[in-house]
């Protein structure tokens, strides 16, 4: 049981368990720590694998001893003891009305590494959408010069269709003007036949 909260202690940085349970975690996770400290300290390779065996053997956890040895050691070094804090919490727990507490290590781990991923993430997102974005902005500059161009070229076409359009309304003015006389013409000739007619038959 001490254990297994020692591996979610390593991993959270803090939980919440009974005030008895964390009294009696405090003694060995700061044994284990301190195995970890030597580890640290010491030059010769065959001692590093020593301690993080005796830390094994304690933990059962070898993914959690790996994270206390690698990464959370570094907030220990200049401190000689003292790596727990435990906060007495003032609702008991519902169930039995035990007295509840928290315990977490006194210092927080450094977030340098995964800030540095988030941000190299980040700017790698942003990298990408920002040639997109320039190209859709060109693509409406582009679309809008080509509106442009069309419009210039409809422009004359279209005083060219009003000026077809109006010669064509004068040529049918034309053939209008033309027609009466043509029809004046048409019933004259049968007037002149008529009058042969009228000839022939005196």
């Amino acid at each position: 049981m001490v254990a297994n909260l020692s591996c979610s202690l390593i991993e959270h940085g803090r939980i919440k368990t009974t005030l008895a349970k964390a009294r009696a975690l405090r003694p060995s996770i700061e044994k284990v720590v301190t195995l970890a400290k030597k580890a640290h300290a010491s030059s010769d390779p065959a001692k590093k694998v020593h301690y993080r065996r005796l830390a094994i053997a304690r933990l059962r956890n070898k993914t959690a001893v790996s994270k206390l040895f690698d990464e959370l050691v570094d907030q220990f070094l200049e401190r000689n003891g003292g790596y727990t804090r435990i906060y007495k919490l003032a609702l008991p727990r519902l169930g039995d009305a035990a007295d509840m507490a928290l315990i977490e290590f006194v210092e927080e781990a450094p977030k340098k590494k995964a800030s540095k991923k988030k941000q190299t993430k980040k700017k790698t997102d942003k990298t990408v959408p920002k040639p997109a974005k320039d190209k859709k902005e060109e693509t409406p500059a582009t679309t809008s010069g080509e509106d442009d161009s069309p419009k210039d070229s409809v422009e004359p076409v279209a005083s060219e269709e009003v000026t077809t359009e109006s010669s064509d309304s004068e040529d049918q003015e034309a053939t209008s003007d033309d027609s009466p006389e043509i029809e004046e013409e048409a019933p004259s000739q049968p007037e002149d036949v008529n009058a042969e007619g009228s000839t022939e038959s005196k």
